[in-house]
């Protein structure tokens, strides 16, 4: 479907989420011809840039996360032509009038308005915006997370943004919904009879979704000394990935029926009590340790602002979903920063054979796993056991494997391409609406206050491990293991 002409305004265009993601994103569409030749856009700060010096800027921060298989030094100049720079103060309306003269005044015209800055601007530049009748019927406005610090700024925040922006006009953003390895989730379940029968409480054990990182905080410890891994990571990413693993077929894949459903799931979750939150819920910090073979320091080493912090760098949960596919099926969700290992993965571990016919113990079968691979390589991998070569029956896991990058051939579109290229279309069935994002938190919350009120520091765990030993307990109590634990050796 080809895009008809816009101007993209990115608030925040030199700031770290621009010149990683956003700005490489951009330019692999270009180079790939899915953006018109006369498109715009205008890049937003405070530093008092030309032009020119921003293109400067480009080079330095945005090139460099270019990959040099996709870099074409004519591609990228005839891309920087595309990019204009505006240097106001977003909170001062009276400063927007540069903006306003490189805008195009065509009522019809797609207009999108990037907020890649704090959520704290957020409802000041949308109010600037209709101030300075910048908003049009064809306007969108991109909301990057953290919507919230919790349930109540997150509803405030919806309430501020939708006084300006119709619920259709808002692109919460979930870079996570953009990959490759998620919309295959859904053709999986959806474009397939194999599994809609098993996927169900009859036959499913447990569903474990993991986002390990082996990095730590990096230059993000501003930011994340506020947020923390379930601000970060749990209250969006995970349970948008749980949602989509557990929520009923949609009638269509039309936005509003494939929300409906994942704000069920949402709704479906079991609440916390007081009980299973200090029964379910573990949270924990990195200290020292090594990495990929690298002496790494402790978190609260990095954090010369704090170095008593009881941020949490780790949090795992087990959540229940109360509905008749999912009940006394648990859901394990973890997340953490310098784990062992750098991955993002699904595993939905189906029951233990009944009884085994072979010279074998029903201990030594491996109960079939299916894995959905995130990252850092998308693909699928269903476990199952085999006879081995030979005389004599016995039998072996075994792995049928699809990789998606060796199977298609084609180019991979980054999930930041792909979600932008919705939002130049109009396409929200990717991105969350409003009363899904305070359902996200109407669950999570209690978490948060438990963790005040209790005011226990998160349990250390070193770096280069999979997290704290009372994650393995939390998973443990139930018979189960989380996968890496549980595949031989």
């Amino acid at each position: 479907m080809a895009l008809s002409d816009f101007d993209l305004v990115l608030f925040g265009g030199g700031g770290d989420l621009s010149m990683r993601k956003l700005i490489p994103a951009l330019y692999a569409r270009h180079r790939a011809g899915d953006l018109p030749p006369s498109a715009q856009i205008i890049c937003v700060g405070r530093h008092p840039w030309t032009d020119k010096e921003f293109v400067e800027e480009l080079n330095q921060n945005a090139r460099p996360n270019i990959s040099e298989k996709t870099f074409m030094q004519e591609a990228w100049n005839a891309f920087c032509a595309c990019v204009r720079y505006v240097s106001l103060d977003a909170t001062d309306a009276a400063t927007y009038d540069p903006l306003i003269d490189l805008l195009r005044h065509d009522q019809d015209m797609t207009r999108v308005f990037y907020l890649a800055m704090s959520p704290s601007l957020f409802a000041s530049i949308c109010k600037n915006l209709h101030q300075r009748g910048l908003v049009t019927d064809s306007s969108r406005v991109v909301l990057e997370k953290p919507l919230g610090r919790d349930l109540a700024s997150a509803k405030q925040i919806n309430l501020e943004v939708g006084k300006v922006f119709k619920e259709s006009q808002i692109f919460r953003i979930d870079h996570y919904l953009g990959k490759e390895a998620v919309q295959n989730l859904l053709a999986l379940r959806f474009g397939n009879v194999l599994f809609e029968p098993l996927w169900r409480r009859e036959w499913i054990s447990d569903v474990q979704i993991t986002i390990a990182e082996e990095l730590g905080v990096g230059n993000r410890m501003g930011y994340y000394e506020t947020s923390g891994a379930l601000r970060d990571m749990l209250q969006n990413h995970l349970l948008q990935l749980l949602c989509i693993t557990a929520m009923e077929p949609p009638l269509s894949v039309t936005p509003d029926a494939v929300r409906d459903e994942k704000l069920k799931v949402l709704h479906s979750l079991k609440p916390f009590t007081p009980t299973t939150l200090a029964r379910n819920v573990v949270r924990g910090q990195y200290r020292a340790g090594h990495v990929e073979g690298k002496p790494v320091p402790a978190y609260r080493a990095e954090n010369s602002a704090n170095p008593d912090s009881t941020t949490e760098t780790f949090v795992a949960v087990k959540a229940e979903i109360d509905t008749w596919r999912w009940a006394g099926v648990p859901f394990y969700l973890r997340t953490g920063k310098r784990m062992a290992d750098q991955l993002a993965e699904i595993v939905v571990r189906f029951k233990s054979i009944p009884h085994s016919i072979f010279a074998q113990s029903n201990s030594s079968f491996q109960p079939n796993c299916l894995v959905i691979r995130l990252q850092p390589d998308d693909g699928l991998q269903l476990n199952l056991m085999a006879k081995t070569p030979g005389d004599g029956m016995r039998l072996k896991p075994v792995e049928l494997e699809l990789d998606f990058a060796e199977t298609f051939k084609t180019p991979r579109m980054d999930a930041y391409e792909r979600l932008l290229l919705d939002v130049l279309r109009g396409h929200l069935t990717l991105f969350m609406r409003a009363d899904e994002l305070e359902a996200a938190w109407e669950w999570v919350e209690p978490i948060l206050r438990h963790w005040e009120q209790e005011g226990n520091e998160p349990i250390p765990y070193t770096s280069g491990s999979w997290g704290p030993a009372a994650a393995s307990a939390l998973i443990g109590r139930d018979g189960l293991q989380w996968r890496e634990e549980a595949l031989p050796e």
